[in-house]
């Protein structure tokens, strides 16, 4: 692997684990480390825990941070001001309407937000959040002191208390999408990427080392990217770079529900555009009904054309393949539609998403 690649400060901890190392976003970051299905299932029933210090924890500050976020956001981080902790999903858009990032944004203070954006995108989010941010004289500051663990399971937050006992006060009432200082630059917030119940933990990347290994001798299992993306397909969640980029917009990428068009005053970049946006595709969720696997790039047939999977996997949790995929607007769940796997058209059909939510299925 490539010395020119980024590492986190828990690097030595994978490699010292015997972690199968890749490339991700520029980054070496490990995808298992032995059996991903045994990951996947310990997150389901019991807890892992994720590095994902490769993402980027941007902090925003100056008086008119709350214009400059409304004006960069296509949804409406208004509901979250004045709400110490509170979390909102959005996407940063393009002037066309094509999605730049999806990211999460905190409220700390009137003057002081932060977002965590993806690993891949993080240098083109930093360039493109600083452009915008100087009319409104507005400091974005890239925060790499800082570590990030996801720890995610039905046992995740008990465990986590188990190993950091005064964390408990101030995240035990915590409700999803909210987030505690439970220290000097000390987050741990209820989100996740996994459809189960847990924490996501911000901290001074020297502290990073030991938090894993307190948690490890607790019981909490490693898990490596490839567990994260087969849990996140599961919970019907979208991966930047795959279910949406800057090519479509969210409309049509099932985050209709991140864009808020509320206000008619509240001109965010990209608006114009989605108000005028071609809206002849959709994103769905895909269950296949025979054997087979369905994978990204794989033409769908639907009654009203073509599409083509956008993720696609094997679901542990439920014995056979799901996937996303973008295809002619207008489908239901309940439809029937297929697949070319490998020269043949394989049955599928549409379902409602998620297709597993806090251990349980829902297909």
């Amino acid at each position: 692997m490539s010395d020119s690649l980024l590492k986190t400060p828990l690097y030595d901890t994978h490699v010292a684990l015997g972690a199968r190392m890749v490339d991700f976003g520029g980054w070496s970051m490990p995808l298992a480390y032995g059996s991903q299905l045994e990951e996947h299932h310990a997150v389901r029933r019991k807890a892992g825990m994720f590095d994902v210090s490769h993402m980027l924890n941007v902090d925003i500050a100056g008086v008119r941070a709350p214009d400059f976020l409304l004006h960069v956001l296509a949804n409406d981080v208004g509901r979250i001001a004045g709400q110490p902790g509170r979390a909102l999903y959005s996407c940063m858009l393009r002037p066309d309407g094509g999605v730049i990032d999806d990211l999460i944004v905190y409220f700390f203070r009137s003057d002081l937000w932060r977002a965590v954006v993806n690993a891949g995108t993080a240098d083109k989010d930093l360039a493109w959040m600083r452009e915008q941010a100087a009319p409104f004289g507005v400091v974005v500051t890239p925060r790499r002191d800082l570590a990030m663990l996801a720890v995610q399971g039905p046992e995740a937050r008990a465990l986590v208390w188990a190993v950091r006992p005064a964390w408990q006060a101030g995240t035990e009432l915590l409700k999803p999408f909210w987030g505690s200082q439970v220290a000097e630059d000390t987050l741990v917030a209820r989100t996740g990427y996994t459809g189960e119940d847990g924490f996501e933990i911000v901290l001074p990347a020297g502290q990073a080392a030991a938090l894993w290994a307190d948690l490890a001798a607790a019981g909490v299992q490693a898990c490596g990217l490839g567990a994260r993306d087969t849990l996140r397909l599961e919970a019907g969640l979208n991966l930047y770079g795959q279910d949406m980029d800057e090519s479509v917009h969210p409309l049509e990428s099932g985050l209709g529900w991140t864009v808020s068009f509320k206000d008619p005053a509240r001109q965010f970049i990209g608006r114009t555009a989605l108000e005028q946006a071609d809206r002849t595709r959709e994103l769905v969720a895909l269950k296949l009904l025979e054997r087979g696997v369905m994978r990204a790039h794989m033409k769908v047939r639907t009654a009203r054309g073509e599409g083509a999977v956008t993720s696609g996997s094997m679901a542990p949790t439920l014995g056979f393949s799901i996937g996303l995929a973008r295809v002619p607007a207008g489908s239901q769940p309940g439809e029937s539609v297929e697949v070319e796997i490998r020269n043949k058209w394989v049955a599928a059909e549409i379902v409602q998403p998620p297709f597993v939510r806090q251990g349980k299925a829902l297909v």
